[in-house]
């Protein structure tokens, strides 16, 4: 089952790490290593059902609040 909850140890800290590491990069450069975390993040997962979950999870999101 998917974790939907806040499951950050120093939330306000990795926020700041992801939106850091975008400094100085394009926008399509942005682009590219965002779709990168979310391979690599996928990768780790692993688990097929999980990932699925999380994509149709994150679609709906952005669909409601189209």
């Amino acid at each position: 089952m998917l974790e939907t909850k806040a499951n950050f140890s120093r939330p306000d800290e990795t926020y700041a790490l992801l939106i850091k590491s975008h400094e100085g990069l394009t926008e399509a450069e942005s682009h590219a290593m965002n779709a990168r975390l979310i391979l690599i993040l996928m990768n780790h997962i692993g688990d097929h059902a999980t990932i699925a979950e999380a994509l149709a999870l994150a679609r709906n999101t952005v669909e409601k609040h189209a």
